[in-house]
């Protein structure tokens, strides 16, 4: 459709373009029925009908944006995300077009992130599931005996979906904005050396291993956060970076202050992120083959609520490579409320 008016920058002055057009058509016409002697009717009609078909031929290129954005809007009500509009206005309905663009390509991708999540939920609850099934048949029906290390596996399975669970109603208040954060001052130090005692005593109790070492500068530095919800964050970085790295090799997080932030690193000699997936590992049930697996127990959610968690305090986490080998993940928080 020819939209002769596209380049004019302001509504306003659009209609008062087509309100003078009109005028000057009328005119003429009038002046042409004048000069042949047209009766006054005919003038009359004559310049009516030439004055509204030039007002609905620069209007209709005005108004094309609003009907394409009513028949989009009435196809994504059907669920069709697909639809966009033609904004190459450079008026306020322009502007317009341009926003409602921007809302259906992120409506869409809302959707489908809402497909993978139900798909992603739907597979992480059915593995579990599937195994307590089997095992509590087997109990039932006699094949097996009710021995320790069938109640222990059967065990582990629940637990994990207990984890999942709790993951998923924290992701989703986290993204609700429903949780609060309580920031106290804290010293970095002990606060991290805690949270890796904790995570080795996690691990060797369900027969794992590993080392972490700590190493905090200045000594004495602080950090105001949510010391909860940053226990949190840590506690995920170094479990992943314990499952991931080779055996004997330590893991080590460091913690610094630099431009006004405390940076804490979280450093594996594992296979490592590959640099297109470095961003991609916080999206809600990404797996990368070599950092995320399901069968070394993750969910897929962990870096997600990591990532929601730094995100309300302020802060930036990012994976980047650590040299030789392995992943280097680093979070980045304000010192200071």
């Amino acid at each position: 459709m020819i939209r002769p008016l596209d380049r004019i920058g302001a509504i306003k002055l659009k209609l008062g373009i087509v309100i003078a057009g009109a005028v000057t058509v009328t005119w003429f016409v009038h002046q042409f029925g004048g000069t042949h002697d047209l009766p006054g009717l005919l003038q009359f009609a004559l310049a009516l009908t030439v004055g509204l078909a030039f007002v609905l031929l620069l209007s209709r290129g005005m108004t094309s944006p609003l009907r394409e954005m009513a028949a989009a809007a009435r196809a994504m009500a059907r669920g069709d995300y697909s639809q966009r509009v033609r904004a190459t206005s450079r008026d306020e309905v322009g502007e317009l077009a341009r926003a409602f663009n921007t809302m259906a390509a992120e409506l869409a991708e809302v959707d489908r992130m809402r497909r993978d999540l139900v798909a992603n939920v739907s597979h992480e609850l059915r593995t579990p599931i599937s195994a307590l099934q089997a095992v509590l048949e087997n109990l039932v029906d006699g094949v097996t005996a009710p021995d320790r290390e069938t109640l222990t596996a059967m065990l582990r399975q629940t637990e994990r979906l207990s984890r999942l669970v709790s993951q998923l109603l924290d992701l989703s208040r986290l993204e609700a904005g429903t949780v609060p954060l309580h920031r106290s001052a804290f010293a970095v130090a002990p606060f991290l050396r805690e949270t890796a005692d904790a995570v080795l005593a996690a691990r060797r109790a369900t027969g794992g291993d590993g080392e972490v070492r700590v190493a905090v500068d200045p000594p004495d530095l602080r950090l105001t956060a949510d010391p909860e919800r940053v226990h949190q964050v840590v506690t995920n970085l170094v479990d992943n970076a314990l499952r991931h790295s080779p055996p004997g090799a330590p893991v080590e997080v460091r913690a610094a202050a630099r431009n006004g932030h405390v940076v804490v690193e979280v450093r594996d000699r594992g296979p490592g992120i590959p640099p297109a997936e470095a961003a991609r590992v916080f999206e809600r049930f990404y797996r990368s083959d070599s950092a995320r697996s399901a069968d070394a127990g993750g969910s897929g959610l962990g870096l997600a609520i990591a990532r929601w968690i730094v995100d309300l305090h302020g802060g930036a986490i990012r994976a980047e490579p650590n040299h030789p080998t392995g992943c280097r993940m680093v979070v980045e928080l304000p010192g200071r409320a």
